[in-house]
């Protein structure tokens, strides 16, 4: 009897990802917010720095008066936006030297809510908020071109063959192609448009004053669907990777997973720990809780999913 009613519960009990393994927890001093990955370590911009992270403390610090928004690694170097004073920065990731300061224009410097993003041989960042994208060459260093987008534009993301970017104030998402220099499509979006990602076959951008994750057709443009995730999806983050999308949220846990295919929601993990930054890595993901003052390492992606 014992054994057949131990049967009956299993069978009752369904399937969550909290049988995950146990979050890695570090404590970071400050004001770590935005992420980027690089091989097991990650970089955080903080209060008047930007840090470099891996599983056993800190490895790099480099002196930075207001590093803002979401990085990029790419030529060797992270890339990071100082809103201070409207450059972006080119930082060595092996020697943690600051190489190059490049005076761009920052098209949100007051909230500090951007990307810099790469992709196409190029770096790029939203330089002013009347409507410009900048193209950085990082062979010299130097702008070496612009794009003429909606006001308002400073959420980017590269991927799906170009960048996108998401103006709030117009409510729209805009396809920039690399070749052409040019918007080729434009879609319209929800309440309150902010951070997207690129990847899956999608383009995903969080309607934060909605609560939902729009799902976009890289080709067309067209709106191919949403996901109801929470009253509001403010001051988080989103990235793709294994078959899901990732959503770092404020309320209701620490992130999100969503199924790239059948837009489910898959998981909830974490209890809410306030703003922060959420990056996808191979064999895990990182988040950061500026106000708890922590880095989170979460092993195992595929542990977090149905």
């Amino acid at each position: 009897m014992k054994r057949l009613l131990t049967a009956t519960l299993l069978a009752l009990t369904p399937f969550t990802a909290h049988a995950a393994p146990k979050p890695v927890v570090l404590q970071v001093p400050g004001f770590a917010d935005f992420l980027a990955v690089d091989g097991n370590t990650v970089w955080a911009t903080n209060r008047g720095r930007v840090e470099q992270w891996s599983l056993k403390g800190m490895k790099a610090s480099v002196p930075l008066a207001h590093p803002c928004g979401g990085m990029a690694i790419a030529d060797g170097a992270l890339w990071v936006a100082n809103c201070a004073d409207r450059t972006v920065n080119r930082i060595d990731t092996k020697t943690g030297k600051l190489v190059a300061t490049i005076a761009t224009g920052i098209a949100n410097q007051k909230e500090g809510e951007l990307n810099v993003v790469a992709g196409a041989g190029s770096v790029w960042i939203a330089s002013d908020p009347k409507g410009v994208v900048a193209r950085i060459d990082p062979a010299t260093n130097s702008v070496v071109g612009t794009v003429a987008v909606d006001p308002g534009t400073w959420y980017m993301a590269f991927g799906e063959g170009a960048v996108w970017v998401v103006s709030a104030q117009q409510q729209s998402l805009q396809r920039i192609d690399p070749a052409t220099m040019t918007v080729t499509a434009r879609t319209p979006l929800g309440n309150a448009p902010g951070f997207l990602a690129a990847g899956e076959g999608s383009v995903w951008v969080q309607e934060q004053g909605d609560g939902t994750l729009a799902r976009i057709d890289p080709q067309t443009g067209a709106l191919l669907g949403r996901v109801k995730v929470g009253d509001n999806l403010k001051w988080g983050d989103i990235d793709t990777g294994e078959g899901k999308v990732w959503l770092r949220t404020t309320d209701d846990q620490v992130f999100a997973v969503i199924d790239a295919k059948t837009m489910a929601i898959d998981a909830r993990v974490g209890k809410p720990a306030g703003s922060g930054g959420l990056r996808f890595a191979p064999h895990g993901i990182w988040t950061s809780a500026h106000d708890a003052h922590t880095l989170t390492w979460w092993p195992k992606p595929s542990a977090y999913g149905k």
